[in-house]
């Protein structure tokens, strides 16, 4: 029997993403039927391995300004199918997503995903998962400009917020998929460091210039202001990782893991006490 290719569009962000992109790509390949790599001007072999799996390749030169990638995305790039899947180059979705999506009756406007941790090379099955809206109607969602311009360390990327519906669309539902996909979160010891260095930085500048946007949901917006503004936000990561969130369960994966999101939250406290006393 022939299965029909999903009519969503996968969108995947990249640049310099030859290591991570294969694994990505194969994993949507056979089953969407609309796969487009949004380029930022890679110099490895990014957009070569892109033609490889038959993806559509779209470049982006960033200007400085907003729209950031993603609303660029939204705003300028055609895609084939309105509900669009952000997929990030380091993360793999499952065959049990995949078929999850398939039959999906679309009476949301759009889905949060749960990204499982691959740390170290180990699936973590508890400790935190990645709630992310990653699945939706492209034209019924946009991403918020917050004040980060000028902060240190700030990208071409929305950073760690989600999209809003629109002025037009509150009224629209979200819904929550149950199956996951996997977020090859570390690499090696090194480039995480580098990599969660800057994400701290931009972070506190935002938590210091109260940039965040407010969330469509009234609780997790509340949740994740408290924890903003929580003293000894390391530890209190940590012990939801590892005990709240079972963690303890993956072994020393599952502490090597708590433990990273103790020392990622003592860098964005670092970062935002010298924002306080420069």
């Amino acid at each position: 029997m022939v299965i029909a290719l999903i009519k969503v569009s996968v969108v995947i962000m990249t640049r310099d993403e030859e290591k991570n992109l294969p694994r990505c790509l194969q994993a949507v390949q056979k089953d969407f039927d609309d796969i487009i790599v949004f380029d930022s001007n890679s110099t490895d072999r990014t957009v070569e391995i892109s033609r490889d799996y038959g993806a559509h390749i779209e470049d982006f030169q960033w200007n400085g300004t907003y729209p950031k990638k993603r609303q660029y995305f939204l705003d300028s790039i055609q895609t084939k199918y309105d509900y669009i899947f952000f997929v990030d180059a380091d993360e793999q979705v499952t065959p049990e997503l995949i078929a999850e999506i398939q039959m999906l009756d679309w009476s949301c406007a759009g889905y949060f995903v749960q990204g499982v941790y691959n740390w170290r090379g180990i699936s973590l099955r508890h400790g935190l998962k990645n709630n992310k809206l990653a699945l939706f109607n492209r034209h019924q969602f946009e991403f918020p400009e917050v004040s980060d311009l000028g902060s240190f360390c700030m990208g071409e990327m929305e950073g760690h917020y989600q999209p809003v519906l629109k002025p037009d669309y509150k009224q629209e539902s979200l819904g929550m998929l149950q199956n996951s996909l996997h977020h090859f979160a570390y690499d090696d010891e090194e480039k995480w460091l580098k990599r969660h260095e800057k994400y701290a930085i931009w972070e506190a500048g935002m938590i210091a210039t109260k940039a965040y946007p407010r969330e469509d949901n009234m609780w997790r917006d509340m949740l994740k202001s408290a924890f903003r503004h929580m003293p000894m936000r390391g530890w209190v990561a940590f012990f939801h990782s590892y005990l709240f969130k079972l963690g303890f369960f993956d072994g020393k994966a599952g502490l090597d893991f708590a433990n990273s999101r103790k020392q990622y939250y003592q860098m964005v406290d670092q970062s935002l006490w010298r924002f306080k006393n420069q």
